[in-house]
């Protein structure tokens, strides 16, 4: 939780700022759109499944709507994220680059808004290889989340959690060009950071209006975390000079 408040605070920084709007916008526009889509459909859902209930458990049905609309809101936090990260993917690299100069003092080799623009393929490819990973555990997982009640809720925080963490903590490695099969190793070797940190986000992705400033967010705290334990570490000197 304490790189998501420093990511909180960064995006508020002086310099960092023009670099968030982007990433803010796309999140505004995607999960607004989302969410007031799925609550006008919502009203019909719930009235369907009730028309399905015996007489003598009609009193479910005020059980329904908490219940239809938690389960929307915790699926929209992953679903909804994938989506939004992939449109935004070069701006949160570009969020990443700039807040590690900031914090560190020392540029990436490559930058300027030519080598920016050269680097969006690239950037696309890797959120597409994110996605490859991503989409049939989450189709699993989001199976388990509707037949399993209870426990498919937790099998579906706990996974979600984990892909939160890979999402955000990739723009910082993938900037420095660290494989992607690389990232997932070092999240995995300090999995009570990972878990901790994207439950984080997660568990603010839940909160209305918060959840709308999670992705600027989520980039800066995931940099920060990334500068204060991973780009140190030998291994990344390995690759730097192999790239």
């Amino acid at each position: 939780m304490q790189y998501l408040m420093r990511g909180l605070s960064l995006i508020k920084t002086k310099g960092l700022k023009r670099y968030v709007v982007v990433p803010l916008t796309i999140n505004l526009v995607l999960f607004a759109s989302a969410f007031f889509y799925l609550m006008s459909q919502l009203g019909a859902w719930v009235d369907q499944v009730a028309a399905t209930l015996p007489d003598w458990l009609s009193f479910l049905q005020y059980l329904i709507w908490p219940l239809a609309l938690f389960s929307i809101v915790m699926t929209m936090a992953l679903t909804f994220t994938m989506i939004a990260n992939f449109i935004a993917a070069p701006f949160n690299g570009l969020l990443a680059e700039k807040t590690e100069l900031y914090l560190t003092g020392q540029p990436l080799p490559a930058q300027g808004l030519w080598a920016f623009t050269k680097d969006i393929p690239r950037l696309l490819g890797r959120e597409w290889q994110k996605l490859l990973y991503l989409l049939p555990r989450a189709i699993g997982f989001l199976l388990l989340f509707w037949v399993l009640p209870g426990i498919g809720q937790l099998l579906w925080f706990l996974f979600s959690s984990w892909m939160l963490a890979v999402q955000y903590c990739d723009y910082p490695f993938d900037n420095h060009k660290i494989p992607f099969a690389t990232m997932r190793k070092e999240l995995r070797d300090q999995w009570q950071l990972s878990m901790g940190f994207g439950m984080s986000v997660y568990l603010l992705s839940l909160v209305p209006l918060i959840n709308l400033l999670i992705m600027p967010v989520a980039v800066c705290g995931a940099t920060a975390m990334w500068v204060d334990h991973y780009r140190y570490k030998p291994l990344r000197s390995q690759h730097l000079r192999k790239s």
